[in-house]
This record gives structure tokens, C-alpha cells and sequence, in this order.
């Protein structure tokens, strides 16, 4: 009975996040189309840093791996991307907020289960083709088959994680709204930010070693770099498995943090529309 009504309460929400993407297809599609170009200008980038090393490899690195690198952290990044502190600003400055908070559902759970129904669409549209087309590349360079199903489910349950962490993260941002009323430039330099400490620009293996140790244990490589070093079998058995167990106890921190940033912020609710 529980499930039946969390399925009524949340599903429209699912749905509404859906209708979203298909609603808005060019800007989704812009989206995309700006996220590949970013791709192919890193590897040309990359590429330019290869031959001036004069080496097959760098810093462990070789150009297939950072091939496959750029744009398997590009699918991640849109995976795990969530506008959850950009939808709490919006609704506060216009006093919808208010609306939201007086259903009878729970409010992180209905920022979730919208932003699911996002990210189903960009799995199923953008992600999943992506891939195929890394594992073809990855079959022309080498002459066989390098995919590894346990490593792609693995990569699957890391990204399930690392979407609740970026989730959690953006909620306890989105809650300091209550307070600043306005996050479009503190939000910029928070993406900025999280862009670099998680990995998603640059390899955390390419930082020195005791910056990349610092970062490995900070909650932001979970949200990027975990899933992709999973995902190319960068890690052993033993480091995959503690890997995934930093990640829920990531989700576990998030949450809890969350919940005790939103009991205080609540309490400040001043909305400018409303």
C-alpha cells in the first residue's frame, strides 16, 4: 500500500520531468550538441599535449584513455547533473515555493523524482548511444572487444550514487536561497568549482599526489571521477569495491546534511512573488 501511493504521489512528477525534455527538445538538444563540441575541442587539446610529450603515454594516461576519458566524463556530467538549486532559487523568487510546500508530498522527493524523469530521457537519447560509440572506437583502435558488462553495471550503480550525492549537494546550495534570495552568481562559481575538484575538467590522476589524495576522499570525485575510473577498469577489485562504499557514505552525509539545512532554512521562507 506505501509503494502504491508513493507511485501516486511522485510518478506525476516523473512524468512532468519527462514532458519537460520532450517540450524543450532544441534546448535539450543544444545542450547535448554543446557538451560534444566541448569533447572534440579537449581532444584536439589533448591530442596537442600527446605529441609535445613525445610519449604513448602521460601520467599513466594514454590518448585512447583520454578519448575515452572526455566524453564518458561528458555523459557523466549529464547524468549526474542536477538543477535542483536552480529550480529551489527560481521558486523562491517568485513565491511558488509556497505551493510546493503546502502539498501533501515530500519536498526533496518531488525535486528527485522530477529531475529522474530528466535523466531518463538523457540516458535513453544521449548517454547509451554515446557509449556504443566509445565501445565501437575502442574496438577499431584495439581489434576487439574491450567492453566489460561488470564494469558497465558497476559504472551503472556508481552513477546512482554519485547522482544522489550532486543531488544532496545542490539541495543543501539551493536551501541557502532561503537566506540570499538570489543564486545566479554564486551558483556559476559553485559549478565551476565542482567542474574541477570532481574531475570532470581535468583527471584528478593528473593533479599532484597530494592534491588528488585530498580530492579522492572529498564527496566531488564521487560525483564524476569514481564512475568513469569504474567504468574504464582503471581499478582494481578491492579499490572498485571501496570506491562504491565512499560513495554511499557520501549519499549518507549529503542527507543527512541536507535535511539539517532545510529545517533551519525553512524557518527563513521570505519569498519576493509571493
Amino acid at each position: 500500500m506505501k509503494l502504491n501511493k508513493l507511485k501516486r504521489q511522485y510518478i506525476p512528477f516523473m512524468r512532468a520531468g519527462l514532458q519537460t525534455m520532450i517540450a524543450y527538445r532544441m534546448n535539450f538538444l543544444g545542450f547535448v550538441i554543446g557538451g560534444l563540441v566541448y569533447c572534440f575541442v579537449m581532444y584536439y587539446l589533448w591530442k596537442a599535449v600527446f605529441t609535445s610529450s613525445g610519449g604513448a603515454t602521460f601520467m599513466g594516461f594514454s590518448m585512447t584513455d583520454m578519448v575515452i576519458y572526455l566524453f564518458l566524463s561528458n555523459v557523466t556530467g549529464q547524468l549526474t547533473f542536477s538543477s535542483a538549486s536552480n529550480d529551489i532559487g527560481e521558486e523562491i523568487k517568485d513565491g511558488s515555493i509556497s505551493m510546493r510546500l503546502i502539498k501533501p508530498v515530500n519536498t526533496d522527493l518531488s525535486y528527485l523524482a522530477t529531475e529522474l524523469g530528466c535523466s531518463l530521457m538523457k540516458l535513453i537519447v544521449f548517454a547509451l548511444p554515446v557509449i556504443v560509440g566509445l565501445e565501437v572506437y575502442r574496438f577499431c583502435v584495439f581489434g576487439m572487444v574491450e567492453f566489460q558488462p561488470i564494469n558497465f553495471l558497476l559504472y551503472l550503480l556508481s552513477i546512482l550514487f554519485a547522482y544522489l550525492i550532486s543531488f544532496r549537494v545542490n539541495l543543501c546550495f539551493g536551501f541557502v536561497a532561503f537566506y540570499v534570495k538570489n543564486l545566479w552568481g554564486i551558483g556559476i562559481l559553485k559549478n565551476s568549482i565542482i567542474n574541477f575538484l570532481s574531475g570532470a575538467l581535468i583527471p584528478l590522476a593528473f593533479m599532484p599526489e597530494w592534491l588528488k589524495m585530498i580530492l579522492e576522499y572529498m564527496p566531488f570525485a564521487s560525483m564524476s571521477y569514481t564512475p568513469v575510473m569504474i567504468y574504464m577498469g582503471k581499478y582494481d577489485v578491492n579499490e572498485m569495491i571501496f570506491r562504491l562504499i565512499m560513495q554511499l557514505v557520501w549519499v549518507m552525509i549529503t542527507y543527512a546534511l541536507s535535511r539539517i539545512i532545510w529545517i533551519g532554512a525553512v524557518k527563513k521562507l521570505s519569498v519576493q512573488g509571493g
